[in-house]
């Protein structure tokens, strides 16, 4: 039976129970490969629906970075908001920030249906810090997300800042009180659990060996049975494979890196004076929230294109921390994992239909918690054809990754983008 990793989520699991391998062969109207976030809420949303449904997941329901987040659930894609009506013009962008927060509602609202809020346990709030001066676009920014969404945002200059987050580091920053944090994978198993109740499959310890996605009646195979199905959908984020080449090719896996501290309450009470999450402006930045009633801190950032864990990961992450927290400097670091993020050349989530019948729902790095949401919504809409709203996604479609070039591209990015927040920062007394 598959295992997760050794992560804050997979010891603090609300169910542990293992779901059985395929064996033999299934026939349902649709076939999902993929039992991260994104494949499961498509599934749970098409068997509310009534409609047949398999969810083929290679590990654990949950396992990649569905259930190794940082559990923050805002609004928002990755690419930014300026960048995106850019590229699409002001209407649109609209409407794609509209989804976005959406998506945030979708998980409120399946916490509260499933009954899982004491396993999921969300939490209000997010603080988005700067660590240079920038309190007028902070301001503008709040006035435009009321204006423009109705979406009330507080603003904090310095002084009240520092009285929460006792920092050097920090500046000014937007409080939003309609952002919430979770935990991701009790989260996950809590839809995996829904869908078996709603007559759907849920199968475990099946990673896709062959599909035959031609014709009305496509093929999926595993090692020890199959799925014919009338629709599939390829969800499977920073950990798709091979399967269908158009879609390896199209997207980047991203390492994160989080980890999580001993518990030490009245240390952590006295720098981190709140049980909001917390980020930063900076790309690939700090976020970190205190977990189990405040007795920890789970503290994630940097990113690489290295698919592999670095032997110094807890130091790498510690060193930031420090940074952050003098104050913290004799705390301990209980453990620290990585996780695979799916990111587009583009920033935004590849979501569509590459034929008829076969669906694509991935590229949600940086912005997976809200996005995986709607992003499952809009596909099964799509299958049961009561909108057209995937098609809003268009615009960002399946672009060549660049191959090792691209791999190699984006980390100089990151690099210089690290660069240009040092200088930032440096010019900020």
């Amino acid at each position: 039976m598959p295992s997760y990793p050794d992560t804050f989520y997979a010891r603090t699991l609300a169910t542990r129970y293992d779901r059985p391998p395929l064996r033999g062969p299934v026939e349902v109207e649709t076939c999902i490969v993929g039992g991260g976030l994104a494949g499961l809420t498509c599934a749970y949303e098409l068997a509310r629906a009534g409609r047949s449904v398999a969810v083929l997941e290679a590990q654990a329901v949950g396992w990649g970075a569905s259930g190794r987040n940082g559990g923050f659930v805002g609004s928002g894609y990755s690419r930014g908001y300026a960048s995106i009506a850019g590229a699409i013009g002001e209407d649109k962008a609209r409407t794609l920030h509209r989804l976005s927060i959406e998506g945030m509602r979708i998980v409120a609202d399946t916490i509260r249906d499933l009954g899982a809020t004491d396993s999921v346990a969300p939490l209000p709030g997010k603080v988005a810090a700067v660590r240079y001066d920038s309190g007028d676009r902070l301001q503008r920014t709040a006035e435009r997300l009321a204006r423009d969404f109705g979406y009330e945002v507080e603003f904090w200059p310095r002084d009240q800042v520092r009285e929460v987050l006792r920092s050097p580091s920090y500046h000014q920053a937007l409080f939003d009180p309609n952002s919430f944090h979770i935990h991701p994978l009790n989260y996950a198993r809590a839809l995996a659990d829904a869908i078996e109740a709603l007559g759907g499959l849920v199968i475990e310890d099946a990673r896709v060996v062959s599909a035959d996605l031609s014709g009305a009646q496509k093929r999926v195979a595993t090692a020890g049975g199959s799925v014919t199905a009338k629709n599939v959908v390829i969800a499977c984020g920073g950990y798709t494979d091979g399967l269908v080449p158009k879609l390896r090719a199209s997207h980047l896996p991203i390492a994160t890196y989080v980890l999580t501290t001993e518990a030490a309450p009245d240390a952590l009470a006295q720098v981190i004076g709140t049980r909001a999450a917390v980020s930063d402006d900076r790309r690939a930045g700090d976020y970190y929230r205190l977990v189990e009633d405040g007795q920890r801190l789970l503290w994630g950032g940097r990113i690489t294109t290295r698919t592999s864990e670095p032997r110094d990961l807890a130091a790498l992450l510690r060193r930031t921390m420090i940074a952050t927290y003098p104050q913290l400097a004799e705390l301990k670091i209980e453990m620290a994992w990585s996780g695979l993020m799916s990111y587009a050349r583009h920033l935004m989530p590849q979501i569509g239909r590459l034929g008829p019948g076969v669906w694509h729902c991935m590229g949600f790095g940086g912005h997976g918690l809200n996005t995986t949401a709607i992003g499952g919504r809009v596909v099964a809409e799509g299958i049961l054809d009561t909108s057209d709203r995937h098609t809003l996604f268009e615009p960002f479609g399946l672009v060549w990754n660049g191959g090792p070039f691209g791999t190699a591209a984006v980390q100089a990015t990151y690099w210089s983008y690290q660069v240009a927040d040092w200088w930032r920062e440096r010019r900020t007394p």
